[in-house]
């Protein structure tokens, strides 16, 4: 079946498993979206910010944290601060994305500053091994009972 467009093959064949549904413009689904989004600033309705997660606590500690989605629609809680990449050992390093996702990395330039996981640093959780910097978070989270 052929809409009437150009289109390269996979999408012409898109959809040939379900022939009684409708093809959906994706203009009809942007208007959608842009009356959606008029509606709730009208209505005094805060759409979220994902690059401004709210701050969050830590049910084990009590600690103020942010609640970050990673790259696999995953949530990771972020202590507050940035460090040097070259104190925090790889792959316990995070950067927040533009658009407030947490992007897990790997080496890293040492002039380059990072974020840790509170998972890593909560005090609920097993003490950290082989990290300074993570273990004098951790205490100082365990001095402050939060």
């Amino acid at each position: 079946m052929s809409l009437g467009m150009a289109l390269c093959g996979s999408c012409e064949q898109a959809g040939a498993d379900h022939p009684a549904r409708e093809p959906v413009l994706v203009g009809e689904v942007l208007a959608g979206v842009a009356d959606a989004v008029t509606h709730a600033a009208r209505s005094g309705r805060a759409v979220p910010d994902a690059r401004r997660p709210p701050a969050a606590t830590c049910d084990g500690c009590g600690a103020s944290t942010e609640w970050h989605r990673t790259l696999r629609g995953r949530w990771v809680m972020i202590e507050p601060g940035e460090l040097a990449a070259r104190v925090v050992p790889a792959g316990r390093r995070w950067r927040i994305a533009g658009d407030g996702t947490a992007v897990n990395l790997g080496p890293a330039v040492p002039s380059d500053t990072c974020r840790v996981s509170h998972f890593d640093v909560c005090p609920a959780r097993p003490e950290p091994v082989g990290a300074p910097v993570l273990l004098a978070l951790w205490r100082g989270h365990a001095r402050r009972g939060t």
